[in-house]
């Protein structure tokens, strides 16, 4: 049923409508928009997830690579004081060989210059030997001990 009539050439149809269709017809519509709603919300969460997913999947990545970063300085850092500890060792071993060295030529030159102490005392012995007493009449025998601290030296005269 309906009303028709005509304003200004424009024809105006006004329909009226069973109020029972027009409830259905709201009630189909907000089930529609709920639909829809429940449909959002579910994309949203779906959306949620997945970025969440992505952020973790980043920071895990992120995680990882700091991880590598700090294993390879870490590394350096061994290396570094491996190399440090090296070169003390050998700055240690080079003065430690430097006062063998140093101590074994200052023992050296003692002994040795003990030692020309002894000659001297021999020849000056012998010498005397020589001028004051018959050579034949006896013989002289010696034994030297010559250490770092003193000097040993045991002269005796044999006569045959």
């Amino acid at each position: 049923m309906g009303i028709r009539f005509c304003v200004d050439g424009y024809l105006i149809v006004i329909d009226i409508e069973n109020i029972e269709e027009t409830i259905e017809w709201q009630l189909a519509l907000k089930e529609k928009q709920q639909k829809k709603k429940r449909l959002m919300k579910a994309a949203t969460q779906i959306q949620a997830w997945w970025r969440g997913t992505l952020v973790r999947r980043t920071l895990l990545h992120a995680a990882l690579r700091a991880w590598i970063i700090q294993c390879w300085w870490r590394l350096v850092l061994a290396r570094q004081l491996e190399k440090k500890r090296q070169a003390a060792l050998i700055a240690y071993a080079e003065k430690e060989r430097a006062v063998v060295k140093l101590q074994s030529l200052v023992r050296m030159w003692r002994i040795h210059w003990r030692y020309c102490q002894v000659l001297d005392a021999i020849y000056v012995i012998r010498c005397h030997w020589k001028h004051n007493t018959c050579p034949t009449c006896a013989f002289l025998r010696g034994h030297c001990v010559v250490t770092t601290t003193h000097l040993q030296l045991h002269i005796e005269m044999i006569n045959p």
